[in-house]
This record gives structure tokens, C-alpha cells and sequence, in this order.
């Protein structure tokens, strides 16, 4: 029988070493001033958890079905302002995608530019668009729209630029050399690269949204947040906890069916 012996093992050198206990060191060292730092009375804030979570954690497991009807049609509009936000973010970010995509502007500063672009807008919240969009158009459902709209425009904008600068390029130069004009290019040599991975990330995006609509009704922007915000006011817990059973089934259920989707598309 042949002997095959394992290399040799790398002995770590003491600067590595040294190097993750410094790491270690200070990362513990954030924590314990984030905490000090903090004036907080502990010992306060625990004891009102604990008598919030008897007073109203059993409320929460007791919904109000009296309102399931009024949750049922705020939690349709939370969906339907989701979906029309996410529609619009995949039609916006094609051309946003394109533009920073360098294999396809053959400029670097137009690209660079359409990176800017899509960094501008993903640094702002939805939360925040929501704020901006309530106040520019009114407190309706079309606000909430809106935010979604652009704040999702940001993230697809990127991951639809990457995808189109990981396509196969050997197909577009023989295009190209066969004397195929750009649109025939793009239509027969790009967007059938592009296309499912497109659609798997609006999809996806979707799910997020769905998340994201569902708070945005607290800033006036529609959705089941206005119920959220008016049932926390109002301390109904028990129509809070039926609130939050429509959203986990809601959420759930379009996560399900998405990922089969999304397994089909890619």
C-alpha cells in the first residue's frame, strides 16, 4: 500500500495571531462603551417589560376577529401598494442598469455616473421617501407607492448593472462581426441573457416591499400600517395581534409562492 502523508499545516505567525486578539479586543471594547454610554435605568426598563409582557403579550394571542374585514381590506391595499411600487422600480432600474453597466455605455465616467445614481438613491430609506412623498402628494396610498417605487429602483438598479456586466460578450461581438445592428443586438444577443435573473430579482424584491409597505402606513403613506399605528394608540392589543397574524400570513404566503417562482424563472 502507498503512504500519502498530508502536507505539512501552516504554523499562524504571531502578528495574526495578535492581529485577531486586537480585533477581538476592540469589538468588545464597542460594546461595553456603546452600553455604558447608554443612561438608561436597567433595572427600570426591566421591570416594565415584565409587566407589558403580562398585560399585553396575552392580549396579542387573543385577536379581535370583530375586525378581521377592516384588516383583510388593509392588508389587500398593503399588497397592491407593494406591487404597483415594485413594477415601477423594475421598469426604472432597465435603464438605470444599462446606463451602469460599462460592457454596455463603453465609458467608465457613464458608468461611474449610473453607479452614483443608484448609490444616491438607495441611501435613502423607505421610511424617510415616505415622509417626503406624504408631504409632496398628500396622506393616500399613492404616496406609499411612490416611496416604495424609488426607494426599490436603488437595489434593482445594481443588481440588474451587474447582471448585465456578467453576460457573455462573445455572443454580442459575433453578432457584431455577422453585421447585426444594436437593436438586434439587444434584443437577441443581451436580453435573453438578462431576462430571468431580472425577473428572479423584481421577484424577490417584491417580497421586501411587502415588508416595507406594511409600516410605511404609520408616516400616512397607506397600507395596514395606519391600523398599526391607530391600534398602538389606542392600546387595542387585541387588534394588534390580529394585525400581526394577517401580516405573518400574508408574508408567508407571498414568500412561498415567489420562491417557487423564482426556482421556475432561473
Amino acid at each position: 500500500m502507498e503512504n500519502y502523508s498530508l502536507p505539512p499545516k501552516q504554523e499562524k505567525s504571531i502578528w495574526k495571531r495578535l492581529k485577531r486578539i486586537i480585533i477581538a479586543l476592540f469589538v468588545i471594547a464597542l460594546y461595553v462603551w456603546t452600553f455604558v454610554g447608554i443612561d438608561i435605568d436597567w433595572g427600570r426598563a426591566l421591570e416594565r417589560v415584565i409587566s407589558n409582557f403580562d398585560r399585553v403579550i396575552p392580549k396579542l394571542f387573543s385577536p379581535d376577529w370583530t375586525a378581521v374585514g377592516e384588516v383583510g381590506l388593509k392588508i389587500a391595499e398593503t399588497v397592491l401598494i407593494a406591487f404597483a411600487g415594485s413594477f415601477m422600480a423594475a421598469i426604472l432600474a432597465i435603464p438605470l442598469g444599462f446606463l451602469a453597466a460599462q460592457n454596455m455605455t463603453g465609458s467608465k465616467i457613464l458608468a461611474t455616473i449610473g453607479k452614483w445614481i443608484l448609490s444616491a438613491v438607495r441611501a435613502f430609506p423607505d421610511i424617510i421617501l415616505a415622509i417626503l412623498f406624504v408631504v409632496a402628494v398628500g396622506p393616500n396610498a399613492f404616496a406609499g407607492v411612490l416611496a416604495i417605487a424609488i426607494g426599490s429602483t436603488g437595489m434593482l438598479g445594481k443588481l440588474y448593472s451587474e447582471v448585465i456586466e456578467a453576460i457573455d460578450m462573445k455572443v454580442v461581438e459575433a453578432m457584431e462581426a455577422n453585421g447585426a445592428n444594436k437593436i438586434q443586438i439587444l434584443f437577441y444577443g443581451v436580453l435573453p441573457q438578462i431576462i430571468p435573473e431580472f425577473l428572479s430579482y423584481a421577484i424577490y424584491r417584491f417580497e421586501i416591499d411587502i415588508r416595507a409597505s406594511s409600516i410605511l402606513g404609520i408616516v400616512g403613506a397607506g397600507g395596514i400600517g395606519t391600523m398599526i399605528i391607530f391600534a398602538a394608540n389606542n392600546r387595542n392589543w387585541n387588534e394588534m395581534g390580529l394585525i400581526l397574524l394577517a401580516i405573518i400570513i400574508v408574508v408567508t404566503i407571498i414568500d412561498f409562492i415567489s420562491a417557487r417562482i423564482r426556482r421556475k424563472i432561473v
